[in-house]
């Protein structure tokens, strides 16, 4: 019986993934037991939620136990916030909602990068102590180690989600739910669980209610979604990291600055395949189940300025940052100099949400910086936001370049391996090799060079190629639906390879 305990209890080696061949029959089971609940919506999302409970148990371990607290918290919350009327008491909830989150999210994310500095300022000895496990522990004679603290999976994404639920109750914008269980339902929601979308409650909470339609477009257009992701994830992703990306930045002094250079731009689409690729399928298997979850992705390496950048990368936290966090800092309401100081701390604060590091933080600046520069530029040339030919050819060109840049600083292992790579593309370049190299990384280089193609086709083109996808008859569906899959069984890696932003 060892085959049904594998089945139902957590392994860290095997959690739920996208690309494993266990999640598409988990889905394949839950969709048929779906087919006899979907018209009755209660029942409907009773179901989903305890879904949703157990895919996040076999992705995260007993971590689930944090996604029920969490759950509780803003769900008692919010029905307290819709109540009162008085302004102080409103404020005071809203604010207990985000402490309470917050330090949820702080003692697993940052507890290291706090004692680490304060240990390297004060010149102290501080040890990080797993308060949670210590309390298991006494609370029911478990033996989990109190000496580590490992990031639960998806506890960044879910807990913007529920703060998010906990402002909008406040500002109006959102009923509070009054049924426990479709509010855990909205919060837990397994397709996007683990790595967002970041779904508002006014955007998602009215579909519990609606009843459930699937019809041969919305089919086709899931279909083509989830296979798109599949592609982008298994045939760019994580080709292009096994076998190039993640060895250059392992040991940046052991290839050439062109290697480097091409490992940057091997990064800028890796990501980019990585994150929008999970999106894809989430929203993909979203639409089966009858929920729309909103676009995270539209084309970001087209942006012809920074600000177009965050107006088409992770949507969902771009907005999140922008309502949540720069307008209630001052926005554009109190001067240029709030507004500049705004910006800057919007996108470090967006840095350090990616994690405790200074090369987030960087990262994050890059953005801060490179925004407040375009918001400049705007007031020297108001008409850069309307270019055409070659001038948004070249505008292209240089938002791309200042992306890339700031993403070696996101992907380096440390400041200084960073700091190699620039030194190699600076110094080590080896220009008389170039074409020796090329012949050596041809495959590689070819799918770094067919991502970005692929993904600065006209948009219009590629809406051309879903809806001949979605008009396709189910044979030929089901033919090409075998061919991609051969493909990508042809190229996956044996070795794990799970999605980049798990980790944040």
């Amino acid at each position: 019986m060892t085959w049904l305990r594998d089945i139902f209890v957590y392994s860290e080696d095997s959690p739920l993934l996208f690309t494993q061949l266990y999640f598409w029959i988990f889905l394949a089971i839950v969709l048929f037991i779906y087919t006899f609940l979907y018209k009755k919506s209660a029942l409907r999302n009773s179901y989903l939620f305890i879904i949703s409970l157990f895919f996040y148990y076999k992705s995260g371990g007993y971590f689930f136990s944090l996604l029920i607290f969490s759950t509780l918290v803003d769900y008692t919350i919010g029905l307290l916030i819709s109540k009162k009327e008085k302004l102080l008491t409103r404020r005071m909830l809203l604010l207990a909602s985000i402490v309470i989150n917050l330090s949820l999210l702080g003692f697993f994310k940052y507890s290291y990068f706090v004692i680490d500095n304060i240990n390297s300022i004060f010149h102290t000895n501080f040890k990080v102590v797993n308060l949670l496990a210590e309390w298991t522990n006494s609370i029911a004679g478990t033996h989990f180690d109190i000496s580590s603290i490992i990031l639960p999976v998806g506890i960044s994404f879910y807990t913007f989600q529920t703060i998010s639920y906990s402002f909008d109750v406040y500002r109006n914008k959102v009923k509070a739910v009054t049924n426990i269980i479709d509010f855990g339902f909205y919060v837990t929601f397994f397709p996007q669980l683990v790595a967002g979308p970041i779904v508002r409650a006014a955007e998602f909470i009215p579909q519990l209610y609606q009843k459930y339609s699937l019809n041969s477009q919305v089919m086709g257009h899931s279909l083509f979604l989830i296979l798109n992701g599949l592609i982008k994830k298994i045939l760019i992703s994580d080709f292009i990291s096994i076998n190039y990306v993640d060895r250059v930045f392992e040991a940046p002094l052991s290839y050439s600055g062109f290697e480097n250079l091409m490992a940057a731009y091997g990064y800028s689409i890796q990501i980019y395949c990585d994150f929008s690729g999970y999106t894809d399928i989430a929203i993909g298997v979203a639409l089966l189940f009858g929920f729309r979850l909103p676009v995270n992705f539209n084309s970001p390496y087209k942006a012809i300025n920074i600000t177009d950048f965050w107006r088409r990368w992770h949507i969902s936290l771009s907005t999140w940052l922008r309502d949540y966090l720069y307008i209630p800092l001052g926005g554009n309401r109190k001067g240029k100099f709030r507004m500049y100081l705004s910006l800057a701390l919007t996108m470090i604060l967006g840095g350090l949400w990616h994690g405790p590091n200074i090369r987030f933080v960087i990262w994050g600046a890059i953005h801060g910086f490179s925004l407040i520069l375009h918001k400049l530029w705007k007031t020297v040339v108001p008409s850069a936001t309307h270019l055409k030919g070659y001038k948004k050819v070249f505008a292209v060109f240089l938002t791309f370049q200042t992306v890339t840049f700031s993403w070696i600083f996101f992907r380096a292992q440390d400041l200084e391996t960073a700091n190699m790579m620039f030194d190699q593309i600076a110094h080590n370049f080896m220009p008389g090799l170039i074409p020796e190299m090329i012949s050596s990384y041809k495959v590689i280089y070819g799918i770094i060079l067919f991502g970005l193609i692929a993904h600065w086709l006209p948009s219009m083109w590629k809406e051309r190629m879903r809806g001949y996808f979605i008009k396709t008859p189910y044979l030929l569906k089901a033919l090409i639906v075998v061919v991609i899959i051969f493909i990508l069984y042809q190229v996956k890696s044996t070795e794990l390879q799970p999605f980049i932003y798990f980790q944040f």
